[in-house]
């Protein structure tokens, strides 16, 4: 959602400090890359009742009639894991979903003999602000039956250790990302956190644009879904990084919705990665090795994937993986991120940063700093 919540502390007193910006002035994005185009979709309809499938033209003559097969199981697995559809029967879970106008999409991205790979989300509901539900899988055909593996489940891990889908840059950058994870205590509250359970720099992540840069604060530590769990996300908009977002770290990185869709997710090596939502003129990756700082997109009101934004801005979130690489957004307060240190509020969107003294509170344009 994009916050107009006023600042609380006047820009102009904190311009000499250099930590915030002396005013943000209306942003003018630079021209991202067009979209990489993939092969071009079938046009052949949904395998599995209910189930919005992509996939390419050549994964899907290679997989001839077994792609029903391969789409059934990954469907299954996703609506398991979905919180808005455990506990259901699958074609329940799908037709109540479809009912408040949301999708579960299957992106069938590559195929070999007997592997698959690519990406399966159920879309957020459309009337309200957050990310939606979302998960790279990796399947494999053993004795005629496909074994999907979602991030989180025992077979996504074994998968990526195994399959010739996942390059070695890749597997290198997942393996050091489930080894160096920042395990959670069972409970946290959302309003404090022990400082135990921090870590200072949270393995040198920046802020979603280039260093020494600004953007605008829009809204403070809130829900990735903007409902319920840690408050993982932030709202940034405009300011002289020209409206660019970038990965707040090296790692690899993955369009969520496909060539021209606004989310990306990025893995990094340091028991983290980060998701980007409400995107325009994105850059296409698919396990795509990249730099720190490399370009993902523009900030925008893009809702492929569902949700709601009411501005252009950019909607970023922090998880954090375990060894099966199961993804969970993780919370911000007490947590330093581009040289900030972040805290919750009394509510969802209000909480601020602090750095050498200065608070920073939605409404407020602050610098992104390595240290």
């Amino acid at each position: 959602m994009f916050s107009g919540l006023p600042a609380r502390i006047a820009l102009t007193a904190l311009a000499a400090t250099g930590l915030l910006a002396a005013a943000p002035s209306a942003s003018t994005a630079h021209p991202a890359p067009a979209p990489i185009s993939t092969t071009a979709t079938t046009a052949t309809g949904s395998p599995s009742p209910g189930v919005a499938v992509k996939m390419p033209a050549a994964v899907a003559d290679r997989l001839g009639t077994d792609r029903k097969a391969l789409v059934d199981a990954v469907s299954a697995d996703v609506l398991s894991r979905s919180h808005d559809a455990g506990g259901l029967a699958p074609a329940t879970a799908v037709g109540r979903l479809a009912a408040e106008g949301r999708e579960v999409v299957v992106d069938v991205r590559t195929a070999s003999r007997d592997w698959a790979r690519g990406v399966a989300y159920v879309e957020a509901p459309r009337t309200r602000h957050g990310e939606p539900e979302g998960w790279l899988y990796i399947a494999h055909r053993v004795d005629g039956r496909w074994v999907a593996g979602l991030e989180g489940d025992r077979e996504f891990a074994d998968h990526v250790a195994r399959s010739p889908l996942v390059g070695e840059a890749e597997r290198r950058t997942m393996t050091a990302y489930a080894e160096r994870r920042a395990t959670p205590p069972a409970q946290a509250p959302q309003t404090s956190m022990s400082p135990a359970g921090a870590q200072a720099n949270v393995n040198g992540l920046l802020l979603p644009w280039m260093p020494d840069h600004y953007m605008t604060l829009t809204g403070g530590p809130h829900a990735h879904d903007s409902g319920s769990g840690y408050w993982s996300a932030l709202d940034f908009a405009g300011g002289n990084a020209s409206g660019l977002v970038r990965s707040s770290r090296e790692g690899t990185a993955t369009s969520m919705c496909g060539a021209g869709g606004g989310w990306t997710r990025v893995i990094h090596p340091g028991g983290f990665s980060t998701d980007y939502y409400h995107m325009r003129n994105t850059t296409y990756y698919n396990g795509t090795s990249i730099a720190r700082s490399a370009l993902l997109g523009s900030i925008g009101t893009d809702t492929c994937a569902g949700g709601s934004a009411t501005g252009a801005h950019v909607h970023w979130s922090l998880r954090t993986y375990d060894a099966n690489y199961n993804g969970q957004y993780t919370w911000l307060n007490g947590r330093t991120i581009g040289g900030w240190t972040w805290w919750n509020g009394s509510a969802q969107y209000s909480g601020c940063g602090t750095r050498l003294g200065v608070t920073a509170c939605p409404g407020t344009a602050i610098y992104n700093r390595t240290g």
